[in-house]
């Protein structure tokens, strides 16, 4: 009831503030030096997921002062920086926000407007950010400004707000998530000291996007808690509910629902344990992997949700049941931290560049459509493959049982160098601005990742438990490559065989028009 009330009210109650500063959920990534917690990212990452099960608001409060909000000081903060804020912020005597997106600047962060000037040694801030996750309650913020320097376009700055000239707008009036504070938060010539400067001058652009993949694993976190609690919700629901003399889960659609939350909780949980696993190994390009990660964990919580409540029915459009604010709490996860259309282009188009970052540019690296398709695939390979602990042989490191699915993969790696093949043939250079092609290409490595995650972790579940009591979890990676196996099929015929001149003909024709045309009247 009080998670209802928050809701509706669209704002978490200063006490409730305070128990989580006793908590000590404000200092999950602290170092224990500064009195925080010091988990690890995958301690973390779980930890999110516990909070996710019971109000998106309170997960989202601490996760964004965690996993973005002071990120950067972790990351980029010099010892001074450190000793001066870490402390305050592991207490929550101060709460951390992070502010990049602009009106005009969302996915393409480089055209933010927000100015920092040079004025002798310290810097003169301006400029206003929108949609700040805990905007009303932060006193410390990290900023990103454009700084017209030698040294680069974009600078990061910590900025508290005991500096003066900031303001805070009035809460954001939000579809989901409505108890966190979401504001602008406006800069009016704030005086910022060069020691205050986060990483590099000039380097701003670097320090944003390192912050935003490290914090994909406290989403994807949020993401997995959220579906444990859809199917928790539907099972008991389907137990309960009786209809033409038979409790609902015995009817097949209900199963398949809730038999489908389980394939898809299990292998984004394998995807976002990996992930989280490499960076507390210490990797430090994990960025395409990250990416990878929240974008199968943010859709199949979607698709989780949305049958979740179609089994509660009724129930499931009444607001004194969970479900509709579970619909609108989870529907933001394919939005921020990088929208999913913007990350798939990443997915795709950072491969491309990788592989061609001995030449000139990516340009030259596909001139050569051979040479460009075959470093693609390997790297793909390595990607996937390497990410997962199997190296190139992943026959050799799946359990014995997995052969099949080891082979499965291997051949997949084959097919996807005939897809790389057919598109820089068709396109060269052009297959940078080809995003139906590129979207295809991130889909298919998705799918791989998600595979090669799921096979480690079921190899693994089978060398600690035995075959037979790992027989569920070699149901689901049978139920998932079946799946997987479709939906390459496809996104492989589709290279040569699709629509996609018709889709963008009919979309330039309803822009241009701005209706639609064929009224039946």
């Amino acid at each position: 009831n009080d998670f209802r009330k928050w809701d509706k009210e669209g704002e978490l109650p200063k006490e409730v503030l305070q128990e989580l500063r006793e908590m000590g959920l404000f200092g999950l990534i602290t170092p224990e030096q500064f009195g925080g917690m010091g988990l690890s990212t995958t301690a973390y990452s779980r930890t999110i997921q516990e909070l996710s099960k019971y109000e998106g608001s309170i997960a989202l409060t601490a996760g964004a002062h965690c996993s973005i909000g002071m990120r950067g000081l972790l990351m980029f903060g010099t010892e001074a920086q450190k000793a001066k804020y870490c402390s305050k912020l592991a207490t929550g005597e101060i709460i951390a926000a992070y502010c990049l997106t602009e009106a005009g600047a969302g996915s393409d962060a480089a055209s933010i407007k927000t100015r920092a000037v040079r004025d002798g040694n310290d810097w003169i801030l301006t400029g206003e950010k929108l949609w700040i996750t805990n905007g009303g309650i932060a006193d410390f913020f990290t900023v990103f400004a454009a700084t017209d320097t030698p040294e680069g376009k974009m600078t990061a700055f910590i900025v508290t707000r005991d500096m003066g000239n900031i303001t805070s707008g009035p809460h954001e009036d939000k579809m989901g998530i409505r108890a966190s504070s979401t504001t602008t938060v406006n800069f009016d010539k704030v005086r910022v000291p060069a020691e205050n400067v986060l990483g590099e001058v000039g380097k701003g652009f670097k320090v944003a996007v390192k912050i935003l993949n490290n914090g994909r694993t406290g989403l994807g976190g949020g993401c997995i808690g959220g579906m444990k609690k859809c199917i928790e919700a539907a099972s008991k629901q389907a137990k309960e509910r009786v209809q033409f003399g038979k409790q609902i889960s015995e009817y097949g659609l209900i199963k398949q629902k809730i038999g489908q939350m389980m394939i898809t909780c299990y292998v984004a949980e394998s995807m976002v344990n990996m992930v989280s696993g490499l960076i507390d190994q210490g990797y430090e390009d994990y960025a395409v992997e990250a990416a990878m990660s929240k974008v199968f964990a943010s859709e199949a919580l979607w698709t989780t949700v949305d049958d979740a409540l179609q089994i509660a029915g009724g129930n499931g459009f009444m607001r004194e049941f969970p479900y509709e604010r579970l619909m609108r709490d989870c529907r933001i996860n394919r939005i921020f931290e990088g929208t999913n259309e913007i990350l798939r282009l990443f997915i795709a188009l950072t491969a491309m560049n990788d592989v061609g970052k001995q030449l000139s540019d990516l340009v030259t690296a596909v001139k050569d459509p051979i040479k460009g398709f075959g470093l693609f695939v390997d790297y793909a390979k390595r990607r996937v493959a390497t990410a997962t602990g199997y190296g190139q042989d992943i026959m050799g490191k799946a359990h014995p049982l997995l052969k099949e699915h080891a082979a499965f993969f291997n051949e997949q790696t084959r097919n996807l160098n005939g897809a790389c093949d057919k598109l820089l043939r068709k396109h060269g250079k052009n297959i940078v601005g080809k995003q139906f092609a590129t979207k295809r290409l991130s889909d298919i490595m998705i799918d791989m990742f998600a595979l090669a995650c799921t096979i480690s972790r079921v190899s693994q579940s089978i060398e600690e438990k035995g075959a037979e009591k790992a027989k569920r979890e070699i149901e689901i990676l049978n139920a998932f490559k079946k799946q997987a196996e479709d939906r390459l099929k496809l996104s492989y015929q589709h290279i040569d065989d699709n629509d996609d001149e018709i889709i963008k003909a009919l979309s330039d024709y309803a822009v241009e028009n701005e209706r639609f045309l064929w009224d039946n009247i």
